[in-house]
């Protein structure tokens, strides 16, 4: 019995060795397909990041290692990032606060402009899909733009007209908070979707050729936009709510119209959005920043704050790449395989799956997808041509209305 001990131990190496050589055989498939198509994420939360985790007024050097971020040049270049919508996140508080989300939305899209045109040689600005296709032949990342809550723009459609001629092209209609003309997924009070402003906001990003951007926002006013837009639909950073049942992520029932309307939702990394077991024991303890709140206001010292938010982390479940590429599988089964793409989040996140730690990660994704059986031309779609697919229908319903 002994002597086959040896014989086990070097069936098991070898087969340990042969799976290592398929991953990296997927892998490299990944890496080829990144060579022919320019990978687009659909939200990267880095300006605010920046001024949450380095107190800085813009994105620090991200020349050199950033360790308190997701995101870094030699990370985007490892990860292979063709394309980022660089999100300029208005918080709801701006609403309260006696000042203007407008002017918050334009520092933020002023720094994002200034941040990319510090590294010319890496980034390239990017208004059409023709731009991050020329770019990526460049060998340069697009640099695109999303306003992060409808409420930026005051009520006003000049407003959002003057954003677009800065280069926004695309607008979450809600954050965390429902505004005067569109209902948030986060509220527990109000019902309904759009109101007749609301109707004409996403007329007027039609005409434009802004792309509607559906996270966030409530079911009803997920319906009303996919009623009225003349032209489809993105989820920036969203998942699917049959396997984690996070307001924030679209249900089957939504996914089947969007795919129908040639929209696409990119898939969030956010552990809460894509592990049930993470989302229910956000539900139970507090997301950390609403935790963080509550314990100050019940006079806890920032130690005390610090030490709980330990805890919280220490305790949380992870969510896994594993998991993300469960919510990719489904949503292009119910939705399509033209309807599903990547929207990371990355920066945005207070912790991240297991395999997906940062920007670089996105070959493993890729690799795992097609491990599942995924052909290159399913992997081509989700990395970038469903994006630039919907880019371009905006486009030209923009310009058959006679932007």
């Amino acid at each position: 019995m002994p002597r086959r001990l040896p014989v086990l131990a070097l069936a098991l190496a070898a087969l340990a060795a042969n799976r290592a050589a398929a991953q990296d055989a997927h892998r490299d498939r990944a890496l080829r397909i990144l060579q022919a198509v320019p990978l687009i994420d659909g939200h990267n939360d880095i300006l605010y990041a920046s001024r949450e985790h380095l107190q800085l007024d813009s994105v620090g050097d991200i020349a050199v290692s950033q360790p308190l971020l997701h995101t870094d040049i030699q990370r985007l270049r490892a990860g292979r990032v063709g394309a980022q919508f660089w999100a300029a996140y208005v918080p709801t508080s701006q609403m309260h606060q006696g000042t203007h989300p407008a002017v918050f939305a334009l520092e933020s899209i002023s720094a994002i402009r200034r941040f990319c045109e510090r590294y010319p040689d890496t980034f390239a600005d990017a208004r059409t899909a023709a731009d991050v296709e020329r770019n990526f032949t460049g060998g340069r990342i697009s640099c695109l733009i999303g306003i992060e809550g409808g409420h930026a723009i005051e009520s006003s459609l000049g407003a959002l007209r003057a954003f677009f001629d800065l280069g926004v092209r695309y607008m979450t209609l809600t954050h965390s908070e429902s505004i005067d003309w569109a209902v948030s997924s986060a509220d527990t009070v109000r019902t309904g979707g759009l109101s007749p402003f609301g109707e004409a906001v996403v007329r007027e990003m039609n005409r434009l050729g802004m792309m509607v951007d559906l996270s966030h926002v409530s079911d009803a006013t997920m319906m009303d936009a996919l009623r009225v837009s003349a032209a489809p639909v993105i989820y920036s950073h969203s998942s699917a709510r049959a396997l984690a049942g996070h307001p924030r992520n679209v249900p089957d029932s939504i996914l089947a119209l969007v795919g129908r309307q040639g929209g696409v939702v990119l898939v969030n990394f956010a552990p809460f959005f894509v592990s049930e077991e993470a989302r229910r024991y956000d539900e139970e303890w507090g997301f950390p920043g609403r935790r963080a709140r509550d314990l100050m206001a019940a006079g806890a010292d920032s130690a005390a704050v610090r030490d709980s938010l330990r805890v919280w982390g220490a305790r949380a479940p992870r969510a896994t790449l594993a998991q993300v590429a469960d919510h990719m599988d489904h949503i292009r089964r119910v939705c399509g395989r033209d309807c599903v793409g990547l929207g990371s989040d990355f920066d945005g996140i207070s912790s991240t799956p297991v395999g997906l730690e940062d920007v670089s990660k996105f070959p493993d994704l890729l690799a795992e997808l097609l491990r599942r059986g995924w052909s290159d031309a399913d992997v081509r779609q989700a990395v970038g041509e469903n994006v630039l697919r919907v880019m371009r229908r905006v486009e030209q319903v923009a310009r058959e209305k006679g932007r």
